[in-house]
């Protein structure tokens, strides 16, 4: 045998154990990576492979390029095997990790911390509703203030306490670690949230990263109940990017003990108090990809004292002195000047309240309905001032006699079905015009006034009496005018007396077809509102 083939046989086994220890780390860190060995395991099957490799790898200088290739790949190929799987180091005296085996992690930032990238990183999710910073109706927006508070596992960042000098927690930067994209669906605005810039990581490799969020989020305002309105808001949290085979997010607490956390800790809220806090973990299907979600129902109720203060209160106040105003005289002018006067105020109550007032392009408010309803109340009341003015005024003022059908209808049908209460002085039509005897025909009071038509033969002359004939018959004369004109006076105060009756007998029916109104109107008004509470 020659020197040559001895040479060939005797590097023969090199290679093979060269060849066998490259094979064996790569089976041994995919088999590692696959089914998550322990630590102690892999460590140990690092060290068999490391002996064979070493073995394998005495005589470098006899050994071809494509073998140390091998050698270097397989070192490469331990050494990661080892960083995955081994714990944070510590030194004697130096309490927690050492900051060069944390050097070696923070370098992976990019990268999510998971040694079987194919398990996804659960995400525990919870929060405390600190405040309710402003509702704006018209550009259905909600802010708020909130704790938010993101759990997740690490699992390149794990010691053991007993070796690092009992430390269990520590604080790391954020900005060194890898974090989940959680961001909330409904943020319709720049987050100008103060930052957190650290987490606490426990030394199981769980981290606690504690954030204040200003949200600005759409929500669905409904106004039609306003001020006794309930908001029922959503804040969707879930991964931007990644999908449920990469991120998964679930509850941190119960959403009841969010709900009493949030009641608890609630300030500054302003009009509004929280009712209660609502959730749900879903999948959203975003075409082909599906992200994993929590969506949370945040119901809050108005507090309705400021509104009912400023704005019912006063509305009421003018709408009884309205109705009070019926008791002023109805022949007299002052009254219609005063409900004029009154409907002035209104308006301007109304103006000066307007920015009390949500505005929305979506309906309109019963409360906006309510001011709307009042003035009109308010009008309607002035208009049957001004008929009843008409008739008490104009009518009579034209001496025409009040008509059959006016006399029958409203004097005695009407009178009786309001049960309008006669004066002592003044008794009801029992008859009609036609049936009273005419005082203008007779001789009625004082007045006894002979004719002026009689001859100087039907009375006794006198010496005197051919001289005061005419000054008599001028006297008479005077006294038929003066007659004539009492008798005038007397017809037309009768007449101004029945369309007076006429005239309070309308204004006492529609005074009590207003209050019928009003008060329809009002448990109307509570009716929806109260129903509207109930559903929501």
């Amino acid at each position: 045998m020659t020197t040559l083939g001895k040479h060939r046989l005797s590097k023969q086994p090199r290679t093979s154990q060269l060849e066998i220890s490259f094979l064996l780390c790569t089976y041994f860190l995919n088999l590692a990576v696959n089914n998550g060995f322990a630590a102690a395991g892999v460590n140990r099957v690092i060290a068999a492979a490391g002996r064979l490799v070493a073995d394998g790898s005495s005589e470098t200088s006899t050994m071809s390029l494509s073998q140390q290739s091998i050698c270097i790949i397989s070192s490469l190929l331990l050494n990661s095997v080892s960083l995955c799987f081994s714990k944070l180091s510590c030194k004697q005296g130096h309490s927690g990790p050492t900051y060069e085996s944390m050097q070696a992690v923070f370098d992976l930032q990019s990268f999510r911390p998971a040694v079987n990238l194919s398990n996804p990183t659960i995400t525990n999710i919870s929060f405390t509703l600190y405040a309710v910073l402003g509702v704006n109706e018209k550009t259905q927006i909600l802010t708020t203030f909130l704790w938010l508070r993101l759990y997740w596992h690490h699992e390149f960042l794990v010691w053991d306490p007993d070796e690092c000098d009992g430390v269990t927690r520590i604080s790391l930067p954020v900005s060194r670690l890898w974090s989940p994209d959680i961001i909330v669906y409904e943020f319709v605005d720049d987050d100008v949230s103060q930052a957190c810039p650290y987490v606490y990581l426990n030394y199981t490799g769980r981290i606690r990263w504690d954030r204040m969020l200003r949200l600005v989020s759409a929500c669905n305002l409904e106004i039609f109940s306003f001020p006794f309105d309930v908001q029922n808001c959503t804040f969707t949290f879930g991964s931007y990017m990644h999908t449920i085979k990469d991120l998964r997010v679930s509850p941190a607490l119960t959403f009841k003990e969010m709900s009493e956390n949030s009641k608890r800790y609630l300030e500054a809220s302003g009009e509004w108090e929280l009712v209660d806090i609502l959730g749900e973990t879903s999948i959203l299907q975003f075409g082909v990809d599906e992200l994993d979600i929590i969506t949370f129902w945040v119901v809050i109720k108005r507090r309705p004292i400021l509104y009912v203060v400023n704005l019912l209160i006063p509305s009421s106040f003018l709408m009884l002195i309205d109705i009070l105003s019926f008791y002023l005289p109805p022949h007299s002018v002052d009254r219609a000047t005063f409900k004029m006067t009154l409907i002035l105020g209104y308006t301007v109550f109304l103006l000066i309240m307007n920015n009390l007032l949500p505005s929305t392009a979506n309906g309109t408010p019963i409360i906006g309905i309510y001011f709307s309803v009042c003035l009109a109340l308010m009008v309607i009341s002035l208009l049957e001032t001004v008929v009843i003015t008409n008739v008490l005024h104009h009518s009579s003022m034209k001496y025409q006699e009040v008509p059959h059908w006016v006399r029958v209808v409203v004097l005695k049908y009407i009178a009786n079905l309001i049960c309008y209460r006669w004066s002592e002085d003044v008794q009801p039509p029992s008859v009609t015009q036609k049936d009273k005897p005419d005082s203008s025909n007779g001789v009625s009071g004082p007045w006894i006034i002979q004719p002026a038509s009689q001859t100087p033969a039907q009375h006794p002359a006198s010496t005197g009496g051919t001289a005061a004939l005419p000054e008599l018959q001028q006297i008479c004369q005077y006294l038929g005018d003066l007659r004539d004109h009492l008798t005038k006076l007397q017809k037309e105060s009768e007449l101004q007396d029945k369309w007076c009756h006429v005239g309070y007998v309308l204004d006492y029916l529609l005074f009590r077809i207003y209050l019928l109104l009003i008060s329809c109107y009002a448990l109307v008004i509570i009716f929806m509102w109260c129903v509207w509470i109930n559903q929501s």
